[in-house]
């Protein structure tokens, strides 16, 4: 077996994301308090990692294939009103809710796969029209058919079983979340690195039309990634209705950027092609340890976006220098 050598390492895509979720790692060890590594502490950020990460791996792997979707935006409000709506205000069953909420994010990708591929708009022009389109229906939808931006989806309404497995707290405050992200974070690993399916992707992020005139099913390709990236989105908001027992319009609008700023971090280029699922998944992990391990240290709450936005800077500078180193390390000649 051909031994790594250090060039291989730091040229992979998380080299840079292994190395700033380190150093967010021991900022906060230093800085914070050891209540920040405790059950109750590591729980605070896994809760928000788990919640993002499901939707940042497929945001992600659009990012590599050189697309973008911020309707996950709208998609997230609209997966848990969907659910709250059906199971909750017309007391349907759990499963009609939860058929419901995903359908209507296959729906929502379908549109923006065949918007991108069928016009020459880009993609977040695209995801941007139906980011709004999204949030106008669901918002006059609430209120046609409830009279209220706020629907509640009782414990009972969910069901004992739905509660388990979509919206519980594991261990104490764990949310069950965690072990979906973790599941999906091990299927998409699969197929992206071990599949024809993840060559593709990045064959699309590298040259469009090279792929496609490869044979590559560029169309439908592009098309499944979105569907992915709305069908996530509205899981999300299905499990947070879920779990919190009630469902909002404005929830959501977050998630935007804080997916983009995750995948950033991860090592993903924002021109495409170059990536992977173990980067974005530690990048999620070092936003969310950012945003959350904040409240554990000393520091003065005020200067908390401050100290978040200078700390993500950080991390993503130290990904593009050892991105560059990598690009330009050659081996020495014995």
């Amino acid at each position: 077996m051909k031994n790594l050598s250090l060039g291989d390492l730091i040229r992979r895509p998380e080299s840079g994301a292994f190395l700033g979720l380190a150093f967010v790692l021991v900022f906060f060890v230093v800085f914070g308090s050891v209540e920040f590594l405790k059950p109750a502490g590591a729980a605070s950020w896994l809760n928000v990692a788990a919640n993002l990460g499901i939707v940042a791996i497929p945001v992600g792997l659009l990012m590599i294939s050189g697309e973008l979707d911020i309707s996950i935006g709208a998609m997230i409000p609209a997966g848990a009103l969907t659910v709250a709506i059906i199971s909750g205000y017309y007391d349907m069953p759990i499963w009609i809710g939860i058929i419901g909420s995903l359908g209507l994010g296959l729906i929502v990708g379908l549109i923006n796969g065949f918007l991108v591929i069928r016009t020459a708009v880009p993609s977040l022009i695209v995801t941007l029209g139906t980011l709004f389109a999204v949030q106008g229906l669901i918002l006059g939808c609430s209120v046609l058919l409830t009279g209220t931006t706020s629907v509640a989806l009782s414990p009972a309404e969910s069901g004992a079983v739905a509660k388990a497995i979509f919206g519980s707290f594991v261990g104490g405050g764990f949310q069950v979340t965690i072990f979906w992200w973790l599941a999906l974070t091990a299927v998409y690993v699969f197929y992206v690195h071990f599949s024809p399916f993840g060559n593709w992707i990045f064959a699309m992020g590298g040259d469009m039309v090279s792929a496609r005139n490869a044979g590559i099913p560029t169309d439908k390709l592009t098309v499944t990634l979105f569907v992915l990236s709305s069908v996530s989105a509205s899981f999300v908001g299905m499990c947070q209705a879920i779990l919190f027992n009630v469902a909002q319009v404005s929830a959501g609008m977050t998630f935007i950027f804080n997916s983009i700023i995750a995948v950033v971090v991860g090592g993903v280029l924002l021109t495409g092609g170059f990536g992977s699922i173990l980067g974005i998944f530690l990048g999620t992990i070092t936003f969310a340890i950012v945003n959350q391990g904040i409240y554990f240290t000393t520091f003065d709450r005020n200067w908390s976006s401050l100290i978040i936005g200078v700390m993500l800077l950080l991390a993503v500078l130290m990904n593009n220098t050892f991105r560059i180193m990598a690009l330009t390390y050659s081996p020495k000649k014995k």
